[in-house]
């Protein structure tokens, strides 16, 4: 009898084992292709050396909801893992927002050396100081005429010290046209829906940039980030 009690008892405690174990087995994942992110078909080139994965943000210094996710990207950047590079695409496609003139600037910028150290800057020009508002905080309604390529030389040369006559020269120069080309084609081939969005590896979108969860925002992309590196 006390053998067949102490038997039932050892079943018993198996099978509540089995039980607690067998939910985190069945568990979905956490990640979802298709309701977190998208797999992109054709993959997408990067500009990040061998072995390294791209994280790209696509982005405009006239989108607002890029300037209030700009804390999250700082965060993101930092934390990012050893073989994750970030870099940064400007987009063009809302013209009466005067975003195909940031796109231009940050180009030239780039191709100067001083996009990474004045990408901030910019931001808060166009967001905080106004010195490249883009709305007349008196109306809340569009600037008229909105800042030009001149005010962004003139802005650059003030942070960067790069004259304003350099500045428009690799502005307007064949290098910064092609540039503005490739990524118009670029952010069509990956049908960024708006800004900010991301991009990981060329191969994985992120649907959906939820600004008021910025934990998981950072783990999806984590997550993506660890999915490219494996294959």
């Amino acid at each position: 009898m006390k053998n067949a009690v102490k038997n039932a008892g050892v079943a018993l405690i198996a099978v509540l084992v089995f039980a607690s174990v067998l939910p985190a087995r069945a568990a979905p994942a956490r990640w979802v292709e298709g309701i977190d992110y998208a797999a992109l078909t054709p993959a997408q080139p990067t500009t990040v050396p061998a072995g390294k994965v791209e994280v790209m943000e696509v982005f405009s210094y006239a989108c607002p909801f890029c300037n209030k996710f700009q804390p999250v990207i700082r965060e993101l950047e930092r934390t990012l893992p050893p073989d994750a590079r970030m870099v940064f695409l400007p987009a063009a496609f809302n013209k009466s927002e005067d975003w195909p003139m940031f796109q231009q600037a940050f180009f030239a910028a780039q191709s100067l050396g001083i996009a990474r150290r004045t990408h901030q800057a910019i931001y808060d020009a166009v967001w905080k100081t106004g010195q490249l508002a883009i709305v007349d905080p008196a109306t809340n309604t569009l600037k008229h005429p909105l800042p030009s390529l001149e005010d962004a030389a003139r802005y650059y040369s003030k942070i960067a010290g790069v004259s304003p006559q350099k500045f428009l020269a690799a502005a307007n120069s064949f290098g910064v046209a092609m540039k503005m080309r490739e990524a118009d084609a670029q952010i069509m081939a990956m049908q960024v829906p708006g800004t900010p969005c991301i991009i990981v590896d060329g191969k994985y979108r992120i649907k959906e940039v939820d600004m008021g969860t910025p934990d998981k925002v950072i783990g999806l992309v984590k997550y993506l980030v660890a999915k490219a590196g494996a294959h």
